[in-house]
């Protein structure tokens, strides 16, 4: 990612999303909940899904973190709101290679939105663990696992 005016419209996104965090609540009719936690920094996500026929009806985040963490968790749930577990775990897989580097935001822009935003993470492999924390908590879920998620 070496344009300039992407990187500051990706920045603007994120920054964005963390001062404005969307989805950002509890929600008492919850299907699964689950927290996610990340020792090395101290960021701390509960993820709130309300599935229905395998679909993601509703999907909200309450918690505390850095900007990076804040803004992926609110980018995930506007992302995740009305798709199918089979699209969530598919979008996890792609955000994880983004954020890792393995997959270029430039040459998949159009298809990841505004996921793309976090393809700068990978140059900053201690944020990979912030970037990652809500959308490994989100796996949690949908996956129906009862213990806490860490990124350790």
């Amino acid at each position: 990612m070496t344009d300039p005016n992407l990187r500051l419209l990706y920045q603007e996104v994120i920054l964005d999303h963390n001062r404005y965090p969307r989805n950002y609540r509890a929600m008492p009719d919850a299907t699964q909940s689950l927290e996610g936690f990340n020792p090395l920094c101290g960021d701390r996500y509960t993820i709130f899904v309300k599935l229905r026929d395998g679909i993601i009806e509703d999907i909200s985040f309450l918690g505390a973190g850095c900007a990076i963490s804040k803004a992926s968790a609110s980018v995930m749930c506007s992302v995740l709101k009305g798709k199918s577990v089979e699209d969530a775990e598919e979008l996890f897989g792609r955000f994880h290679r983004l954020v890792t580097g393995q997959e270029d935001a430039t040459q998949h822009e159009a298809e990841l939105g505004k996921l793309a935003a976090f393809g700068g993470v990978s140059e900053f492999p201690m944020r990979v663990k912030c970037a990652s924390l809500a959308w490994h908590t989100m796996k949690g879920v949908i996956e129906s696992r009862s213990e806490k998620v860490s990124t350790e």
